[in-house]
């Protein structure tokens, strides 16, 4: 029964969404065809309905009002801001389709997900440790390194790229290293060292008992500005221009590369259109544009027409003949 209501919940976020305004009568009407429902005489009770309302607005901070004026017509309040908020809107999204596919048998076995092989089983420590401000001791096996290494991290921010969960910490270790060597040596190394780690890359993590204070002059947004996956970058972002054949331009328009992307309209061709963002050029943003192959070119800067072009060569050394 309790599974049934918090699924009301988000099929009712998703109804406004969809539909924008919408009487109480109306939302019965969508509620009998959803499959969800008991059958044609199923209606969600008015009472029922705005304690579903208190509910969502409680537990997914989405407010469902009513316009009294516009004829008892009820809609989400600021729903420009949900649109926005991906983690609230990836909740929904995924609850949604799974309510979908549990009442109705016939998409069973229908949907196809993608495996996301990251270390799930480690999301409620780290996420227990951030409500607590508590320092986590992991111990994480790095690519590229012959054995695991334990230490401590302070963790800040949740993140998910390319099907793999990341968590951005506070490194105590460095941090202090930095500080000490400051003060023998009189440099000015940074003195807050954030690291970021792969949850699956790491092979044990616990509570250390100890808690830390969060920096509050750190900006998450500033951290990764300009940066197209999980590299941070101290570089400021540069302005990258890239031309897009055929169905390039398409994917492109649909599925940029990075939020800052816009589309050079005046340049646009029969043969190819040209898109600018402001990016930094580290391993992700070279990641994405090989991943275009040849439907893409680099306009500027010569900096990366000039390391695409390195990439090129070593793909054309291992396909000759």
């Amino acid at each position: 029964m309790a599974a049934n209501i918090f699924g009301r919940y988000v099929w009712l976020i998703e109804q406004f969404r969809r539909y924008g305004r919408l009487t109480y009568n109306e939302v019965n009407s969508l509620w009998r065809k959803s499959g969800l429902s008991y059958g044609e005489d199923d209606d969600i009770p008015l009472r029922t309905f705005h304690n579903h309302r208190k509910a969502i607005f409680d537990i997914f901070d989405v407010d469902i009002v009513c316009d009294i004026k516009g004829g008892y017509k009820y809609y989400i309040d600021g729903i420009e801001d949900l649109e926005k908020d991906n983690l609230r809107l990836w909740l929904i999204d995924s609850y949604t389709t799974m309510n979908q596919i549990q009442a109705d048998s016939k998409l069973k076995g229908r949907i196809l997900f993608e495996n996301v092989p990251s270390g799930h089983k480690w999301l409620s420590v780290i996420t227990e440790a951030m409500r607590n401000n508590q320092t986590l001791q992991i111990s994480h096996h790095g690519f590229g390194r012959s054995e695991a290494w334990d230490f401590d991290i302070e963790p800040y921010y949740l993140k998910v790229v390319k099907r793999r969960w990341y968590v951005l910490a506070r490194s105590p270790y460095y941090s202090e290293r930095n500080s000490r060597i400051n003060k023998e040596k009189g440099e000015k190394r940074d003195e807050d060292v954030y690291m970021v780690y792969a949850l699956d890359r790491i092979l044990d993590c616990r509570p250390t008992g100890k808690t830390f204070t969060i920096n509050k002059d750190f900006d998450i947004e500033i951290y990764f500005r300009g940066c197209c996956g999980i590299i941070h970058s101290d570089e400021d972002p540069i302005k990258v221009v890239v031309k897009a054949y055929n169905k390039g331009s398409d994917y492109l328009r649909t599925l940029p590369l990075h939020e800052s992307q816009r589309e050079l309209v005046e340049l646009r061709t029969d043969e190819a259109a040209y898109f600018e963002m402001l990016v930094c050029p580290t391993y992700d943003l070279y990641q994405s544009l090989l991943a275009q192959a040849d439907q893409i070119e680099v306009v500027e800067p010569e900096s990366v027409r000039k390391q695409m072009r390195n990439f090129a060569k070593n793909l054309m050394s291992y396909y000759q003949e």
